[in-house]
């Protein structure tokens, strides 16, 4: 599907009494400063950040990037039908920054106001759309329970899917983050997943492979993130904008009902991926 083509249908309608009424917008635009722009050797890759799943990984996230650390590092393991990694300075595997280790955010709470839309019933929890994150959480009746009207939820780890590397140590993540280009439930609840790949997930697929026998590291000759970047800390001239469907509106239906379709009983939430539209940059 050719995603410039999805139009924004208007958002507004007229009442009976002559009056303008707002509907659900189908697009939302991603916040500059939840946009990460990482360009690398292969291409650009845009993630988008997910504050509400992992607020202090995120902060990690976002000062190394304001302090250029990323600038210049390697993909020095990857995996193909898994996951890029990279972050470390000293491009083994077995470096960091300078700043204290990061507690692991395997799950959060989610609210009625977080816009999850659910896509997949099977198995324990409900899995769906929150953002461009998929998650697996609680159904929204379960909030009448809870003390803070609140439900538990974590993040999933589909293709695109942005996540901490870590130690042995559930609280060691520190520099180090991996970009998933496959499925691996392995995965859920014991690493900390902190945004998605809305553009680019073609560049991740496409760097330099690691060896096999020796756990996917690339070597001398990996690929490198010559520059990481959020969208707010560039020229307004120069920044990427980002308009992403809304989970359950025409254009995510569209993209999700043929997939759901083809797939038969198979289908399941890393199935879908972001709709997107990306403008200059």
């Amino acid at each position: 599907m050719n995603l410039k083509m999805l139009l924004t249908v208007t958002a507004v309608s007229m009442t009976a009494g002559g009056a303008l009424a707002q509907t659900t917008p189908e697009w939302r635009t991603v916040s500059p400063e939840n946009l990460m722009v990482i360009d690398t050797s292969k291409g650009r890759v845009l993630v988008e950040l997910e504050p509400r799943a992992a607020p202090n990984h995120i902060e990690r996230i976002r000062t190394l990037t304001n302090q250029g650390f990323y600038d210049g590092l390697k993909f020095h393991r990857v995996i193909p039908n898994f996951m890029a990694q990279t972050g470390d300075p000293e491009g083994t595997g077995a470096g960091g920054s300078e700043l204290p280790d990061v507690k692991g955010e395997f799950t959060f709470r989610r609210g009625r106001d977080s816009g999850f839309v659910a896509v997949e019933n099977s198995g324990p929890g409900v899995r769906g759309i929150m953002g461009s994150l998929p998650v697996v959480t609680q159904p929204d009746a379960q909030m009448f329970v809870t003390a803070d009207f609140k439900v538990g939820a974590g993040g999933l780890f589909c293709p695109g899917g942005a996540g901490m590397a870590r130690a042995r140590s559930p609280d060691s993540a520190n520099s180090q983050f991996f970009l998933m280009t496959g499925q691996d439930d392995n995965l859920n609840g014991g690493y900390t997943t902190f945004g998605r790949v809305v553009q680019g997930l073609d560049v991740v697929k496409s760097l330099k492979a690691g060896d096999d026998a020796n756990d996917g590291a690339v070597g001398a000759d990996a690929d490198t993130m010559t520059k990481v970047q959020l969208a707010s800390a560039m020229p307004e001239g120069q920044r990427p904008t980002v308009r992403v469907a809304v989970p359950g509106s025409a254009p995510f239906n569209a993209a999700v009902e043929p997939a759901r379709a083809a797939r038969g009983a198979q289908f399941g939430i890393c199935d879908v991926q972001p709709v997107a539209e990306v403008t200059g940059g």
